[in-house]
């Protein structure tokens, strides 16, 4: 019988990445051995906090930021605070949902570095609370969200004014990049696709054309209108596209009726990680700004973007679509109500040509 050699306290490495504190590591689970005779042993030598809690669509595209901290910090633990854990990447270290049980830990707990990319409130009196080396992003002055250092003024400033807004021409990843001290080099999204597929039954010919027709309940001025939606589906069908309706809940009646009157398929509205698996089955995506849309990106799905509020140099597509607006003087206008139904002067027979160009059909 192998003599087992007692592991002492001194030889613990805690400093390890697969350290729990409490339980056995998976390769103690799996060979048995200890600390001081480990060849898995990786130690830490920087500990970060991320906070971006959501929504998904934020989440998703603030994960460059991930490929920049691995690339500078390959030996760094990340831990990640957020509403919506489902879309962290799994190579995440700790991903943490927000919660009073999740702040008296991380009350508890003292990071080298710490990055809130979040205005709201409880984000930044987080990133206040939190002991950390160095923080960057946002924290809280006189109870409101304030700049931690000069590199998120920027920011800051154009969530103040709508002019400074909308002269901004600065991309939404250059500026959290800008905001943690580094320069945005192209880094794409890191989605996860799901690890248990489902097997989806879409009849319809390919190219997909995946036809996302909310936009929230925030921003109802993004809408397309229905028979747009109807012309457009018939129009790509008669190209020989395929069509599959897309959207949550609160689109479900909506895309059983365009879904009938266009002959588009629609299969209903999924949890989160079918609802990415279904958007993989798509070739192209045509949505608003909407949580689809950076679900399309993190896939590297082709995009047609429908943009009316927005400044559209927030929007990365990293060469994979284009962006269609109204030809109004007034887009950027960040309004959520408005006499102007702008989004009809956007026809169907533009979208289609787009489609074309952009699969070169």
């Amino acid at each position: 019988m192998k003599k087992i050699r007692t592991p002492r306290m001194e030889t613990v490495h805690t400093d390890c990445r697969f350290f729990r504190g409490d339980t056995p590591c998976s390769f103690h689970k799996s060979e048995g051995i200890h600390c001081q005779d480990c060849s898995h042993y990786e130690p830490i030598d920087i500990r970060i906090l991320l906070i971006k809690l959501g929504a998904v669509g934020d989440v998703i595209r603030t994960t460059p930021l991930l490929r920049r901290l691995w690339q500078e910090f390959p030996h760094a633990h990340i831990t990640w605070l957020t509403h919506t854990p489902e879309v962290v990447p799994r190579r995440v270290d700790r991903v943490l949902l927000f919660d009073p049980a999740v702040l008296v830990y991380l009350l508890a707990t003292n990071f080298d570095l710490l990055y809130n990319l979040d205005k709201d409130a409880e984000a930044c009196a987080v990133a206040e609370l939190v002991q950390a080396k160095q923080k960057y992003g946002f924290g809280l002055r006189h109870g409101y969200c304030y700049p931690l250092n000069s590199l998120a003024e920027h920011k800051f400033l154009t969530g103040l004014f709508d002019d400074l807004n909308r002269a901004n021409r600065k991309s939404y990843p250059q500026e959290i990049f800008e905001i943690c001290g580094f320069e945005f080099e192209g880094e794409k999204y890191v989605l996860d696709r799901p690890s248990r597929e489902r097997q989806w039954t879409i009849v319809q010919p390919h190219p997909l054309i995946g036809l996302n027709t909310g936009c929230g309940e925030r921003w109802k001025t993004r809408l397309w209108p229905d028979e747009y939606w109807i012309e457009l589906a018939k129009k790509l069908q008669q190209a020989g596209m395929g069509v599959l309706f897309l959207g949550g809940a609160q689109e479900h009646e909506k895309n059983l009726r365009l879904s009938h009157a266009s002959g588009g398929s629609y299969l209903g509205y999924f949890p989160l990680p079918e609802f990415i698996q279904l958007v993989d089955q798509c070739d192209l995506l045509v949505t608003a700004v909407t949580m689809a849309l950076h679900v399309a990106i993190g896939l590297e799905k082709r995009v047609v973007l429908f943009n009316n509020i927005f400044n559209r140099y927030e929007f990365e597509l990293y060469g994979l679509g284009e962006i269609l607006e109204p030809a109004v003087e007034c887009v950027g206008c960040y309004r959520q109500k408005c006499d102007i139904d702008c989004m009809q002067m956007i026809e169907p027979e533009l979208v289609l040509q787009t489609v074309r160009e952009i699969l070169k059909m």
